[in-house]
């Protein structure tokens, strides 16, 4: 390991924080069935652990969305490596994402499921960092606002590396 990690948000805050937010989901989507939408590779472990605390049923479907490369900031380049498997027509959708940041990918991605015919569409987030927004999106879940910092772990990678880190550490390099 050449860079070093420093613990921003610690395993046990990461899960406490996780608990709120499935009770507020589950409260919001009471008597409805909420569709996850998980944006890989980063969602997939929040996604997997927000699931487990939701209350009401759960259907899951995945997405790969990237504008980033192996490096530390936005390429402002969007492309979908891997589109839905399932409809939304008619579903209440829960977009599940690691971190909002600039906001270009979140902007292009509710753009292309808004035209797919969802009843509701919302976006729940781990981590947001509002002053990096370039483009305008709404969050309507959010775990924890963060500083400017690049950060990794609980699914969030640096050139693939620290995704698994049990708690949210910056990248001091």
């Amino acid at each position: 390991m050449a860079e070093k990690i420093k613990v921003l948000i610690p395993e046990k805050e990461v899960n406490a924080r996780i608990e709120e937010l499935g009770k507020k989901i589950s409260e919001d989507y009471a008597g409805k069935q909420v569709h996850l939408i998980c944006v890989l590779k980063g969602g997939v472990f929040f996604m997997c652990e927000l699931a487990k605390r939701i209350t009401v049923p759960v259907s899951m479907d995945f997405m790969s969305v990237s504008s980033y490369g192996d490096g530390t900031s936005s390429s402002g380049v969007v492309k979908i490596a891997k589109d839905l498997d399932e409809s939304l027509e008619g579903k209440d959708v829960l977009v599940v994402e690691d971190i909002v940041d600039s906001g270009r990918t979140l902007s292009y991605l509710l753009e292309i499921l808004q035209k797919r015919g969802p009843k509701s569409m919302r976006l729940c987030t781990l981590l947001d960092k509002p002053e990096r927004r370039v483009k305008d999106v709404h969050v309507d879940y959010v775990g924890f606002n963060i500083p400017d910092e690049f950060v990794v772990g609980f699914g969030l990678d640096y050139a693939q590396k620290y995704r698994n880190l049990p708690y949210i550490g910056c990248v001091e390099m």
